[in-house]
């Protein structure tokens, strides 16, 4: 047994014990990959997986030259706060006080109109989709759609040419959520992050983009284990670990040299296994 097989082995046993709804997992330890599946392999909706992938769209601009990640968004969208930059948009720490709903979509006729319409508290945090909706939006202003502009430099080389995130009334992507990938396809994502940018020998982001997913790390508030501590849509832990955490359970967990991914349809008991594997894949 490998090293992968080995983590493997033990995250399904757990997951089998206790009946979380895991539907795929896969698991690298260093050059070592295995995978297990409790359902068809089919595209999943990766939820707030899918903001990493916004972050990596800033960074892939700013090495473009097209866009500061501290530069004021007031200078490209004049109605923001003249304090709020696309960093604090992506690390939910622009102060705008804009909470989640499930109906945030459509309850303005424009939700980054709406969101830079309202003051700023200064850096608060806030986790909400639409601040990740808005910087999608301030970077379109400078890239066009940011779907099309990651197509050839993200999307083609990681294998995922195909893909459709899915899109608003005003034709925007969703940009925080709206994008399905197979567990395999997600586990692309936590290759290229933990390589720092670089996928099959060619650089795809820049490193400091991809070290500010799980470095400068703002205080949330929260009491719990995992959750206090936001960076650009990384959470630091459980434990050891950081982890990109979408809804019902969809995360990829890093752990020394392991990268853990899981797709799954169970929010509640989504936690508990992170911290399961934070545990089994730390280094001994």
């Amino acid at each position: 047994m490998t090293p992968a097989h080995d983590l493997r082995a033990a995250l399904v046993r757990h997951i089998d014990d206790t009946g979380f709804g895991a539907h795929g997992l896969h698991v690298r330890v260093g050059d070592d990959v295995a995978e297990h599946r409790w359902t068809p392999d089919e595209r999943e909706e990766i939820h707030s997986v899918a903001k990493a992938v916004c972050v990596l769209a800033a960074g892939i601009a700013a090495a473009d030259g097209l866009l500061d990640l501290d530069e004021p968004v007031a200078g490209i969208v004049p109605t923001a706060a003249p304090d709020v930059t696309v960093r604090h948009l992506l690390s939910m720490s622009s102060g705008i006080d804009l909470p989640w709903s499930p109906t945030m979509m459509t309850d303005w006729p424009d939700l980054a109109a709406e969101f830079l319409s309202r003051p700023s508290r200064g850096r608060v945090f806030q986790y909400s989709n639409a601040s990740t909706y808005t910087a999608m939006h301030v970077l379109a202003h400078r890239t066009g759609d940011v779907e099309e502009y990651l197509r050839p430099r993200l999307f083609a080389p990681l294998g995922l040419a195909d893909l459709a995130w899915e899109r608003c009334r005003t034709g925007r992507i969703l940009a925080g959520e709206g994008l399905a990938l197979r567990t395999d396809e997600m586990a692309r994502l936590g290759l290229l992050l933990r390589d720092r940018g670089v996928w099959q020998g060619e650089r795809l982001v820049p490193a400091e983009t991809v070290d500010a997913l799980h470095s400068a790390w703002i205080d949330t508030g929260s009491a719990g284990d995992g959750y206090r501590r936001y960076a650009l849509a990384g959470w630091d832990g459980p434990g050891a670990a950081w982890r990109l955490h979408g809804a019902y359970g969809q995360m990829i967990v890093f752990a020394g040299d392991a990268v853990v991914t899981i797709s799954a349809d169970d929010h509640a008991g989504a936690d508990a296994v992170a911290a399961f594997i934070a545990e089994a894949a730390a280094p001994a």
